[in-house]
């Protein structure tokens, strides 16, 4: 070898060792020595980003997203010192009560969380019990007596909601049952997936990565994002390889929001009031440990997680961004980013945010871009199902879409024209205010007939012991129940010309009550006016409508038939009605896939009008009539 190759060699091997050395200087700088490439932490002493493993009590999970200097987060919580000796003091006496062999109390569960961890249910807290974090509400459900007066720390909290680290234990004895918040749902947790273009916010720039047009660091692996659908009662999630649009892992579960209302309309109360940022914060850490999970389920780290794309309604968009929701709540019901895009100081209503600014867990230059509105509190969810399902106003044919909900979005589109409307059904259909109504989870009754005799068979998610009725249950109910003529068009049931509550499970002790019909009446009344008046608007019927598309929560477990015998959809021929799953959630994993998808989603929004039902005059006679349950005319909608 010449002098001259060893010459060079020895800068090439110099330029490499000085990369190695700018590389391990950087890291020492922002990421934790403690970190591993699962962003698993490896450490055996206590640290503020620690996210305990639900699944395995002695490993965690580093939440950080490597910008901070993270030796600060070493130091202790002085109030874990004082957790620390009481729980030292506990178990010290529980030595000496088995030696002694005498029974300690402190052997029972203190709190509710221990009485959980004792009953193999799983509750997350990523404050050591704290009662900092939030994370560990539950819907006490018998016992609330026996338990302590609400601490301070659940001071955002009312009615039967408590946090379990807090909530001790007063009578050892006592009989105390909870459900908890996080819970993950049997729903939506499909949609349809149909390859398309890629082309996303995210690309390689040669060993770098380019988020909107922004280098945001070196290329490490391959680049994931994440499609959310946020509803009101239910969350669904999916992690995509954004290079191949493959879809890694999915899951969902229950809105953790729940102990802040039930519908849009008191959790807007509650978050304009003064525990404003508690919903926000309790739909970040819920999606979190889905974000945690599914990236164990892929074998990916969550670092490489560049770019989210949220939807869901207006409300629930606006929360999660830490957006004022006040003025969603009074007339004329339109969201701060609405009114800002009215006035003209918006180009237009898409969101985006950092995702360290929001605490979600992914890259720390990553963002989390939030479809645009169509108007009050038509949202983003809609907006998402219309790109997805291609709906448009120019269609030769017409087209309704019905995307089934706490809050019910309904479109009308073709021959020019494409009008949306918003209809608050409430969430009886969704697992509340009926008293044993649930969400579609396992032991829900989901299938109902009525024999000649009166009596009830009946089928469970899961085959499981029955514990409630979810949506396509109580439509099913509801329908039988008519068609037997053991209620009346009205909610009336009756017997032998006397009222009763038909007992659906003699076993499980599971009722349905006229008030239970009266709450169901109202839930289908509101879908009912939002049908009808928006066909009324546009100058058709129902036989004008060429393709019915059935969206959201339970529409795709619904008996369409008994659904039509309600009168809870629209009369349009069977051969015409489509379930599309979740169509807002494919719009979303589309939107991340493919930025054209969002330039046209755009231009699609501007064209859509909104259709405000409450300030028509025939609402209320509708409203009235649809709270009967017989099917909608055939000529509704006519002028």
């Amino acid at each position: 070898m010449s002098g001259r190759d060893i010459k060079a060699s020895r800068a090439a091997l110099m330029e490499i060792l000085s990369g190695i050395a700018e590389h391990a200087d950087k890291q020492a700088q922002d990421r934790c020595p403690y970190r591993d490439r699962h962003d698993r932490c490896t450490a055996k002493f206590s640290c503020r980003n620690q996210v305990p493993d639900d699944e395995n009590a002695d490993a965690a999970t580093c939440a950080h997203d490597g910008t901070f200097g993270y030796q600060v987060a070493w130091e202790s919580n002085p109030r874990l010192y004082d957790k620390a000796k009481s729980d030292i003091a506990r178990i010290r006496e529980n030595r000496a009560a088995r030696r002694e062999g005498r029974k300690s109390p402190k052997d029972a569960p203190t709190t509710v969380f221990e009485l959980a961890t004792a009953q193999g249910v799983k509750l997350a807290s990523s404050c050591r019990n704290l009662g900092e974090c939030h994370e560990c509400i539950v819907d006490i459900r018998t016992g609330a007596d026996a338990l302590s007066p609400p601490s301070p720390e659940e001071s955002f909290l009312s009615g039967s909601y408590r946090l379990a680290c807090q909530a001790a234990i007063l009578d050892p004895g006592a009989d105390i049952s909870f459900v908890p918040l996080h819970r993950p749902a049997k729903i939506l947790t499909s949609s349809t997936h149909r390859p398309i273009p890629l082309k996303p916010a995210v690309a390689r720039d040669g060993e770098d990565v380019v988020l909107h047009g922004r280098n945001v660091g070196r290329a490490k692996g391959d680049l994931y994002g994440l499609a959310i659908d946020l509803g009101t009662t239910t969350i669904a999630i999916e992690l995509l390889n954004l290079e191949t649009g493959e879809i890694l892992a999915s899951g969902a579960m229950e809105n953790p929001q729940k102990f802040g209302g039930s519908d849009i309309m008191t959790r807007i109360s509650y978050d304009s009031g003064a525990h404003r940022g508690e919903l926000q914060k309790a739909v970040i850490n819920g999606l979190n440990r889905e974000i945690t999970a599914l990236t164990r389920e892929a074998d990916v780290p969550a670092a490489r997680i560049y770019e989210a794309v949220l939807v869901g309604n207006s409300t629930m968009r606006d929360i999660f961004f830490g957006i004022d929701v006040h003025a969603l709540g009074q007339k004329p019901y339109r969201s701060e980013t609405e009114r800002a895009f009215r006035d003209g100081t918006r180009p237009d209503t898409w969101l985006r945010r950092p995702m360290r600014e929001l605490g979600l867990r992914g890259h720390h230059r990553g963002v989390v871009t939030g479809a645009p509105l169509i108007g009050s509190h038509v949202g983003a969810d809609t907006a998402a199902l219309v790109s997805a399902l291609g709906v448009a106003a120019d269609d030769g044919e017409i087209t309704l879409v019905v995307d089934i909900g706490t809050n019910t979005e309904i479109i009308l589109a073709g021959q020019g024209r494409m009008l949306a409307a918003s209809c608050p059904a409430g969430p009886a259909f969704e697992g509340g205010l009926v008293k044993y109504g649930m969400p579609g989870q396992d032991g829900a009754i989901e299938y109902v007939r009525v024999h000649e005799d009166q009596t009830f068979e009946t089928r469970t998610i899961g085959n499981k012991p029955a514990v409630g009725i979810c949506g396509s249950g109580l439509i099913d109910l509801l329908a039988e129940l008519r068609t037997s003529e053991m209620m009346t068009v009205k909610g009336v049931l009756k017997r032998d010309r006397r009222a009763f509550d038909a007992v659906i499970d003699p076993v499980r002790g599971i009722t349905f009550s006229a008030q239970d019909a009266s709450h169901l009446a109202q839930a289908k009344a509101a879908s009912f006016c939002g049908q009808a008046l928006l066909m009324k608007t546009f100058g058709i019927t129902a036989k004008d409508i060429s393709r019915l598309c059935l969206a959201g929560g339970f529409a795709n477990f619904i008996d369409i038939d008994r659904a039509q015998v309600i009168g809870f959809i629209a009369p349009v021929a069977r051969d015409r009605i489509e379930k599309v799953e979740n169509a807002a959630l494919q719009g979303a994993r589309e939107l991340l896939l493919n930025m054209d998808r969002r330039a046209n989603l755009t231009k699609v929004v501007a064209t859509i009008e909104h259709v405000e039902l409450e300030t028509a005059p025939e609402f209320f006679d509708l409203f009235v009539d649809g709270c009967q349950f017989k099917p909608m005319p055939a000529d509704m909608g006519a002028p």
